[in-house]
């Protein structure tokens, strides 16, 4: 039992992650922005910046009205290789709402493949299987293969849990494992 818990253990400490994204103080966000459902005619309004501990904070109000519903920010990161990765990891603290994590293989696909994390309130090391993620497109899942690219270009933070209300998702860092 010794032996099988020591080598979980190395196995464990072995991992490193490599960052896509680190927040801190004097982080530069001019490779994010801002995609609102106003691109659709919606009144959402989200917004990025960083806030006094240097965590991005993702924050906002979703609105219904003119058939809106949903903010979302993006990262322009790649390309990343993907070789030897099988998770997205992000550290977050969010406020007990459902995010959905988005990545493109190639920034001019109009689709997207996405995952579902809920947040608690707490501090959160959220690992996300890459291979897991489906395509979507305007909130509907498509009949393609699941995620299975060897390159990122791409990623990103939405929500839209089809109700009005407030925001507020912190990140610290975002990787691939």
């Amino acid at each position: 039992m010794k032996i099988s818990m020591l080598l979980l253990f190395c196995t464990l400490a072995s991992m490193t992650v490599h960052p896509i994204f680190d927040f801190q103080t004097d982080t530069s966000l001019k490779d994010w922005y801002v995609v609102n459902d106003g691109v659709m005619g919606g009144l959402s309004k989200g917004s990025l910046r960083l806030d006094a501990e240097g965590h991005g904070l993702f924050s906002g109000k979703i609105s219904l009205e003119n058939n809106g519903g949903f903010s979302s920010i993006r990262y322009d990161c790649g390309p990343k290789d993907l070789s030897g990765y099988r998770f997205i990891t992000l550290k977050v603290k969010g406020d007990g709402q459902r995010y959905q994590l988005r990545v493109k293989a190639n920034r001019n696909e109009y689709y997207s493949y996405i995952s579902y994390f809920e947040t608690t309130g707490e501090w959160q090391l959220l690992k996300l299987p890459l291979d897991s993620m489906y395509p979507v497109f305007r909130g509907r899942r498509l009949d393609m293969p699941d995620f299975g690219g060897n390159i990122l270009e791409e990623i990103g933070i939405l929500i839209g849990n089809k109700e009005a209300r407030s925001f507020e998702l912190r990140i610290d860092a975002i990787g691939l494992e």
